[in-house]
């Protein structure tokens, strides 16, 4: 893995991230300029307290996008990482944004600026953290 300072470290970051992003509401919601409605997608980690509630376009990343918050910290996480989707017909997707240690979907490598669609259940890894897909 590639940290930060540009080092190649075989190591895990530790640490954890605090406070969460919601909602409130279970169900579909709609957002502007999407007609109809859309399922809400969650990430989480509990082990790292990481909540997230999925924005269509939203940047993934330590530096760019509403959930900097949880990422900050996370120095094997690139400034701007990834990028959650959703298409009406197929649903929720994330892209990879060239990122400097990858991201996975069920431990496979995703590729640069490729559309990924995510299952309720998935696991998405960006980088060494691991986010748990829900779809409702």
């Amino acid at each position: 893995m590639v940290s930060p300072d540009g080092n190649k470290h075989a190591g895990v970051p530790t640490g954890s991230i605090t406070g969460y992003v919601s909602t409130g509401s279970v169900g579909n919601i709609s957002q502007p300029g999407l007609s109809g409605t859309m399922p809400v997608l969650t990430l989480s980690n509990d082990s790292l307290n990481i909540r997230i509630v999925g924005m269509n376009g939203a940047i993934i990343g330590r530096r760019q996008g509403p959930y900097t918050q949880f990422f900050a910290n996370q120095g094997y996480v690139s400034g701007v990482h990834a990028q959650l989707k959703f298409h009406p017909n197929t649903g929720w997707c994330v892209v990879d944004k060239h990122s400097s240690n990858g991201t996975k979907l069920n431990q496979r490598q995703v590729q640069p600026d490729v559309d990924m669609t995510l299952k309720n259940g998935d696991i998405l890894t960006l980088a060494n953290v691991n986010l748990q897909v829900n779809i409702r």
